[in-house]
């Protein structure tokens, strides 16, 4: 098993000068695809849920919500909707996570007020960080039960589809799935490198410039030993997803968001 050392190792390629043993499980999160057959006990989900539901939450409003997706003829339609993404099919529990804001929308609806403060682009960020905040929570929690975990972004590829599948009401967005599960043994899922420090934590200033080519050169190496040398540079391939047609359906978020009545103003 991995140390505080050897984790910080593999994200940064050097080693530490110093040790903090009890927190090295956060240095080690990775995303674990394969799964084994075993189900994910009623007691463990919801002490998950609890984890989630003890993040911050802003004004303590919580903004947000999960649907779990048990039924197998849905999960398939969902996992459509996330690029058939295997992990989507056969992890035990898949989850996805809403920004919402009509729980709000029907409370204050309720007490006679008018909610149109929800219409504003304020809200609907404040409701996706609300909605991060819990599922990390929840994935820190999940790790230290031993369990694997993997985000799914896709699952924004297609929010129209998605709103359809899960009868989400307007006010609503499908921020992403998480995948849990029990890991299968002889995984080989690994930690992967990060930027260096120095290019996500300044201070006092936002710097004028950016030099990757550390980076580059550890991730490359990372990816060969991986069997994805393929994959080519981290700066290359970052670059490519910023091109318009590396959106893969996702350009009609915004469209959405004004016809679920989420952002209008």
């Amino acid at each position: 098993m991995s140390n505080f050392s050897d984790y910080w190792k593999q994200r940064y390629g050097s080693t530490p000068e110093f040790s903090v043993e009890e927190i090295s499980e956060f240095l080690g999160h990775r995303s674990i695809r394969r799964y084994s057959d075993e189900a994910i006990s009623d007691d463990l989900m919801k002490l998950l849920v609890g984890a989630a539901q003890s993040a911050s939450t802003s004004s303590n409003l919580q903004l947000w919500s999960i649907v779990s997706v048990q039924n197998q003829d849905l999960r398939m339609q969902i996992a459509e909707c996330c690029a058939n993404q295997k992990q989507v099919l056969n992890a035990p529990a898949f989850l996805v996570f809403l920004a919402d804001l009509n729980r709000l929308y029907t409370i204050a609806k309720e007490n006679n007020m008018n909610p149109e403060a929800l219409n504003y682009a304020e809200f609907a960020l404040m409701a996706t960080i609300d909605a991060s905040l819990a599922a990390e929570r929840m994935v820190c929690a999940a790790e230290k039960q031993g369990l694997g975990v993997c985000y799914i972004g896709a699952l924004r590829n297609n929010p129209f589809r998605v709103k359809e599948l899960l009868h989400l009401p307007d006010r609503v967005l499908g921020v992403f799935g998480l995948c849990l599960g029990w890991p299968r043994d002889g995984d080989t899922s690994s930690v992967k490198p990060r930027l260096a420090q120095e290019s996500v934590f300044f201070t006092d200033r936002y710097p004028d410039s950016f030099d990757v080519a550390e980076y580059d050169k550890r991730s490359q190496e990372f990816n060969e030993g991986q069997g994805r040398g393929h994959l080519g540079l981290w700066s290359e391939r970052s670059s490519e997803r910023a091109l318009l047609e590396s959106i893969t359906g996702r350009d009609v978020i915004l469209e959405y968001l004004h016809q679920s009545n989420m952002l209008l103003k």
